[in-house]
């Protein structure tokens, strides 16, 4: 099992940002990989157990299952279900805490899976840089930072 994390300092207030990325449903809103998103039995997108069908931009699908969220912590816990990535047993967590200086977010993606042994590097490096640096882009640019 490996394990990827990605932190960044976003330029907004962590409740406004939190305000962007708690619906589970919503990464096509912020997210530039993602074209699509539903969750598959139409209820609310931040009840723990939903799964999210995404289309991604460059085509492919994915299916995550949303296993925790806090609001107090400003934290969500998620798993692929499937993906065309070559991963197994992924779980993420996305959280942010306060930055005093500026009353701004620290925002740290992580995650843990297995993958091939010859397929590490390329997943480090797509995960961590293509998805979660991707999505702190993103959200900086959304904030003006």
């Amino acid at each position: 099992m490996i394990r990827v994390t990605t932190s960044s300092v976003i330029n907004a207030p962590v409740e406004t940002v939190w305000q962007a990325i708690r619906d589970f449903n919503a990464l096509p809103a912020w997210h530039p990989r993602i074209a699509e998103s539903r969750v598959e039995d139409g209820g609310p997108s931040d009840r723990v157990g939903c799964v999210r069908a995404m289309v991604l931009a460059g085509g492919g699908a994915i299916r995550e299952r949303l296993l925790a969220l806090s609001d107090d912590e400003h934290w969500v816990r998620y798993a692929i279900l499937e993906s065309p990535m070559p991963v197994e047993n992924y779980v993420a967590t996305l959280r942010l805490l306060p930055v005093t200086d500026g009353n701004r977010s620290f925002a740290e993606w992580s995650a843990e899976f297995d993958v091939p042994a010859d397929q590490e590097d390329t997943m480090r490096q797509t995960i961590g840089q293509g998805v979660f640096q991707a999505g702190f882009d993103s959200l900086k640019k959304r904030f003006g930072g």
